[in-house]
């Protein structure tokens, strides 16, 4: 989950009416919930125009990387048309996220491997001999296959914002190595090359 996007500056601007408390609050809850997918909002302006029986609401997201993306729905009611223009904007970019991952994927020739985990007990250092040839046998908890994937860094760390795992093990595909992304405290990400 993003930590850098929650609450981004938000300008509303209502024309032929004035703005309650209760719009204003369902507009900043709505675009609240929009936090989590890419690409990081920078700024929200959302203009809400009232026409007799016409109801319009505009929201444009300023997001990083120069990207801007913007949707308008026309409805008999308020929140039926922030609702109806806030689903239209999260297929957008959800629409765009695709495009990147796309843009990005590499063929499907012989890249995914899987490596096997091995869980020692807490006691391995105190029992197993330091002088001894043979490695410790593992006392097996779980197993669990971890696929790897040829993957761009761009797109490991966006395949590691949208899991809940605390890394992702790939092999980079720029420089065909082994490496390892997770999340620092701080909230940045860091690489492991083995």
């Amino acid at each position: 989950m993003q930590t850098k996007n929650v609450d981004p500056p938000i300008n509303i601007v209502v024309r032929h009416e004035t703005i309650t408390e209760a719009i204003r609050v369902f507009v900043n809850k709505k675009i609240g919930t929009l936090h989590l997918d890419y690409p990081k909002i920078m700024e929200a302006r959302v203009v809400l125009d009232v026409q007799k029986n016409r109801h319009v609401a505009e929201i444009i997201l300023f997001c990083s990387n120069h990207i801007t993306i913007d949707a308008s729905t026309e409805g008999p009611d308020m929140y039926a048309a922030i609702d109806q223009t806030i689903s239209k904007i999260a297929r957008r970019m959800r629409k765009h996220k695709t495009r990147l991952l796309k843009k990005y994927r590499v063929k499907p020739e012989d890249t995914i491997k899987h490596l096997d985990e091995k869980v020692f007990a807490q006691d391995i250092l105190d029992t197993h001999p330091t002088e001894s040839e043979i490695d410790p046998e593992p006392m097996i908890i779980h197993r669990e296959g971890i696929k790897l994937k040829t993957l761009f860094k761009e797109e490991a760390i966006m395949e590691l914002e949208l899991s809940d795992r605390p890394f992702l093990v790939f092999t980079n595909a720029r420089r065909n190595v082994l490496q390892i992304v997770y999340r620092r405290g701080d909230g940045d990400y860091a690489i492991i090359e083995p």
